[in-house]
């Protein structure tokens, strides 16, 4: 029987994008299941700052450090570092993304390529990086994390879908190349979730969210994501590997 409230402990977990909303939620989380803890964002280190202090002060284990994942050697020291102070690195979670929103006709290769960027070729990094030392560990688990406009469709949106079915797919693919060594790799998808982003007028769907009825009557919290991924690196889901599991309340069934 597995004991849900230390599951994680001895395990080293890195959240990209965890300065805020869902990766804020996640390494909380997996703080609280007993993982010692990294914070990881491009920016906001103060943020990222607040979060780690915050889990130090509960008991937890938890640092910062800011790197760029789409920079393979940013990427690399960042796994150095977590090796250096922790002893290896057993979670990946691969939060960092951004949301913009451009038609294509009013959209260039440079803002394409930036998004792709992030969370495919950002993925593939830290896989590099980090599958060393959990085969040294004795395996390891990989999420990626997407959402549900990737699948439903969304006007001005064409480079995040692409970038996040992408990823959907990299991780399909981690998940067979690396189930020798027990990693297993899986996706979760976003529904509509309550989330703070950054004022970028460009960040707002152009589809209405009233137009995304959710059967359970409400939006998303981050905590309901980070439940879900604190199970999915846990070992009560140590027979799942490469799948795509949803969070939206029931959304998906009326698109």
């Amino acid at each position: 029987m597995v004991n849900m409230q230390d599951e994680l402990d001895g395990k080293v977990a890195l959240v990209t994008g965890s300065a805020r909303n869902i990766g804020r939620a996640t390494v909380e989380e997996l703080a609280r299941a007993g993982a010692s803890v990294v914070i990881n964002s491009l920016q906001a280190k103060d943020l990222c700052e607040e979060v780690a202090d915050g889990i130090n002060a509960a008991g937890g284990e938890a640092i910062v450090v800011m790197a760029d994942v789409r920079d393979p050697q940013q990427v690399g020291a960042m796994a150095a570092a977590i090796i250096e102070a922790f002893g290896g690195i057993d979670i990946v979670v691969h939060n960092a993304a951004v949301r913009s929103n451009q038609s294509f006709s009013e959209m260039d290769y440079e803002t394409f390529s930036h998004i792709i960027d992030l969370s495919i070729n950002g993925c593939f990094h830290l896989a590099k990086a980090t599958m060393s030392s959990m085969i040294e560990r004795g395996g390891g688990s990989f999420i990626g994390v997407g959402g549900m406009t990737s699948l439903m469709g969304v006007k001005g949106r064409s480079h995040v879908m692409a970038a996040k079915m992408g990823l959907n797919a990299f991780i399909r693919g981690l998940a067979l190349d690396l189930a020798e060594y027990n990693i297993r790799a899986n996706q979760v998808v976003v529904g509509h979730y309550e989330t703070v982003r950054e004022r970028n007028p460009s960040s707002a769907p152009q589809r209405s969210a009233t137009d995304i009825k959710v059967p359970l009557g409400r939006k998303g919290l981050p905590q309901d994501m980070a439940n879900l991924i604190r199970f999915l690196v846990g070992p009560g889901a140590s027979y799942i590997t490469g799948q795509t599991v949803h969070s939206n309340g029931g959304a998906y069934l009326n698109l």
